[in-house]
């Protein structure tokens, strides 16, 4: 059972061998599809198309379902909360975890000091 949901930013901190999330490199991921866009353009970018594409397939099998009643539930949340400039993708993740008792896992700045949120940079 999966104790975190993954946010694209800790599946780039792993991918870049970030020794900080070097801890988390067995847990289950779970992701949503939103994040597997987030990451494979940054795999794009970085390591170019055929990489990309490897690193697509290695984390699809990690994507989760999502439920409508999550999504309006994020938007809620993202429009909530519209200073702190959350994209749909991590706001979907952030609601996903909370209603399924898992810890978001992230890096990204504008989640930091929230309930249910492991912080690592």
């Amino acid at each position: 059972m999966a104790d975190y949901f993954f946010d694209s930013y800790a599946i780039v901190e792993l991918l870049q061998g970030n020794p900080n999330y070097a801890k988390y490199i067995n847990e289950p991921i779970v992701i949503t599809l939103f994040n597997l866009v987030e990451i494979y353009w940054v795999a794009l970018r970085e390591y170019g198309e055929k990489k990309a594409n490897e690193i697509y397939e290695v984390y699809r099998p990690s994507i989760i379902d999502i439920s409508d009643e999550v999504i309006k539930k994020a938007i809620k949340f993202r429009e909530k909360h519209k200073k702190r400039d959350l994209s749909y993708a991590d706001s979907i993740g952030y609601i996903y975890a909370i209603e399924n008792n898992l810890i978001f896992l992230t890096g990204d700045k504008e989640f930091e000091n929230m309930k249910k949120v492991e912080f690592v940079k």
